[in-house]
């Protein structure tokens, strides 16, 4: 496997993000999976809120929240990350959300992409970084996908010895996520493309957005999370 980040041009709110990839990505092999910035990607959707609206926006957009030391703790779309994923890092002084729909922003990218490089398999993926408890640092996260699948079972197959796996399952959206997130950078490096090659996926157009969803219940950090389900922690988010 091969990623290549694409160094750019600033990409400014309101741009096109069709022009942008079409003006950056010389060449998008059959086969390949193309990475591409939330940031970027709220930019061109419009998501960007002034600094001062930070705790009503980050109370809004989570579906659960919850205050620590140095930030909130938040859910959104199935993800646990601090504040919503809103963020002030390269916004030029305004705070960038998260896009409003991932896995349709990634869908109609690969659309135009399939139509704009004249290919047959390409996939997509919507990157942000993520930290995890207790480890220093963050790695990727695939907010959404399209065009391969994200989840490789082998729930049911034999190991190497003849067991039967019973639990494993490989994330393999977030990993590729996590890979290109590595070279892309999280600084000043203005790259928030990438473009990967020879990915071990399984490339198809139909892609569920529920099957790295994990049922809280079934959850090996439920005893973890009991607290933050609690509805005086919650946000105050109206279901729809």
């Amino acid at each position: 496997m091969n990623i290549v980040p694409v160094r750019t041009n600033i990409f400014r709110e309101g741009g096109s993000l069709e022009e942008f990839i079409t003006q950056h990505v010389k060449e998008l092999p059959n086969g390949s999976i193309l990475v591409v910035s939330s940031k970027i990607v709220a930019l061109a959707e419009g998501r960007v809120a002034p600094a001062k609206d930070r705790d009503r926006l980050i109370k809004k957009e989570s579906t659960r929240a919850v205050k620590t030391q140095q930030t909130w703790l938040t859910e959104k779309d199935g993800v646990l990350m601090p504040s919503a994923g809103i963020d002030e890092s390269n916004g030029d002084g305004k705070l960038a959300l998260l896009p409003k729909d991932s896995f349709q922003s990634a869908r109609n990218i690969h659309s135009k992409v399939l139509k704009n490089f004249r290919i047959k398999k390409v996939g997509v993926i919507i990157a942000d970084s993520r930290i995890y408890p207790l480890r220093a640092g963050v790695t990727g996260v695939a907010l959404g996908y399209a065009g391969f699948k994200g989840l490789r079972d082998y729930r049911g197959k034999k190991d190497l010895f003849g067991r039967t796996l019973r639990m494993t399952q490989t994330n393999l959206a977030d990993s590729l996520a996590t890979a290109a997130t590595l070279v892309m950078g999280e600084g000043k490096e203005r790259q928030p493309l990438a473009v990967i090659t020879g990915a071990p996926v399984e490339f198809s157009n139909h892609t569920s957005r529920r099957e790295l969803i994990m049922d809280e219940k079934g959850d090996m950090f439920e005893p973890l999370l009991r607290h933050f389900k609690k509805p005086a922690l919650r946000s105050g988010r109206k279901k729809k």
